[in-house]
């Protein structure tokens, strides 16, 4: 197992995520805890020795199925992070209720890690606003030593984590990320990167695979890749790119079966990261996987002057990209929620002044009524 240095911590380059855990009849709620113990049993003798789990995870039921899955090893064997679910609103008035019950979920005095889940646009506000005391509360807790590192997951946008970073940043001791070799330009995961190393705020990585979606290639991707290195399993590039981000320290996969879990401990036995050729062969793959099934706005904003909405179309395009390829998903309705109703896709009039001076005559006026059906 690779390992990577944090502070005085040596963690396993390689974490076991605790979203897809495996389940009983397809039924999300009900996870195989036989199959967990297992994996767990498994991730331990070879290696790892970092948990990520979260209160909404599996329907609530991830906290106390990992809690029961880990508490035959000793304490000090493993790390452990959950998080604080600011991905719903409701909680945020809740932080202590939640913190406590987290603790008696896992059955631990203590989180190893901990962190502000899912800074996004729906939330950043309240995540700032003073008068719900999360942040306040984790730092006492921080102080008394029942969280031991306090980070942050993000799936907003670059300004809006330049916003928590700028009222927070300075006690954050992690980001975690979705990055992946396409979303490295899709999300913006490049930049971010960049805006958290001015904080020196090392990266956790969670979607490598981006949802299994990187997991197999169409016949004439792997065919370029295959013919790069022989013996490299298509799954495995994914984390072979990640390998070669040195801001990475953590790489977080949501197994769902054992051998999942052995193949990625597997890719794992070693360092092997890109060439700057590999590198470059991988991003032109990323990129022609986008361009088959996103529209190509390069945000000019030509458009923008000529709305009588004034809907800001290049964002709107960019959320209708990455729902059109995720096919569904949770980002851009988490995205398009803080919008008012007279800034979504659906108040486009289809008036076609912004498509007169598109330059990459995009009908734009189609694809904000595509949006606004998708979404309901």
């Amino acid at each position: 197992m690779i390992y990577r240095d944090f502070q005085d911590l040596k963690l396993s380059g390689l974490g076991m995520g605790a979203m897809r855990l495996p389940v009983v009849d397809g039924d999300d709620s009900k996870i195989d805890t036989g199959a967990v113990q297992e994996m767990v049993d498994y991730a331990m003798e070879h290696g790892i020795n970092y948990y990520d789990t979260a209160w909404g995870y599996h329907g609530g039921q991830s906290e106390l199925v990992m809690g029961n899955a880990l508490k035959k090893y000793p304490r000090e064997s493993f790390y452990l992070a959950t998080k604080f679910p600011g991905y719903d609103l409701s909680n945020m008035d809740k932080v202590e209720e939640i913190f406590e019950k987290q603790l008696e979920k896992c059955q631990v005095e203590y989180f190893d890690f901990y962190l502000f889940h899912n800074v996004c646009e729906m939330n950043i506000n309240d995540y700032l606003d003073e008068k719900h005391g999360i942040y306040d509360y984790l730092i006492r807790q921080k102080k008394n030593g029942r969280i031991r590192h306090l980070g942050f997951s993000a799936h907003g946008s670059y300004d809006v984590i330049r916003r928590f970073l700028d009222a927070y940043g300075k006690d954050m001791e992690f980001c975690q990320l979705q990055i992946n070799y396409l979303d490295w330009s899709f999300q913006d995961a490049k930049a971010k990167v960049e805006l958290l190393k001015e904080y020196h705020i090392p990266v956790w990585v969670m979607e490598p695979l981006r949802g299994g979606k990187l997991a197999s290639l169409a016949d004439e991707y792997e065919q370029k890749l295959k013919a790069l290195r022989p013996d490299e399993e298509i799954p495995a590039w994914a984390f072979r790119f990640l390998q070669s981000l040195p801001e990475v320290k953590v790489v977080l996969s949501g197994m769902s079966n054992m051998e999942q879990l052995q193949a990625n401990i597997a890719t794992y036995g070693e360092e092997r990261p890109l060439s700057d050729s590999e590198m470059d062969t991988l991003l032109k793959i990323a990129d022609s996987m986008l361009e088959k099934k996103t529209l190509p706005c390069t945000a000019c904003h030509y458009c923008v002057s000529h709305c009588p909405q004034g809907l800001d179309i290049p964002v709107l395009l960019n959320l209708y990209n990455e729902h059109c390829f995720t096919e569904g998903g949770f980002i851009a309705p988490m995205a398009l929620s803080s919008y008012a109703d007279d800034k979504k896709p659906g108040a486009c009039i289809g008036c076609r002044s912004c498509e007169a001076v598109c330059p990459q005559q995009i009908k734009i006026s189609e694809a904000m009524a595509d949006f606004a059906e998708k979404l309901g």
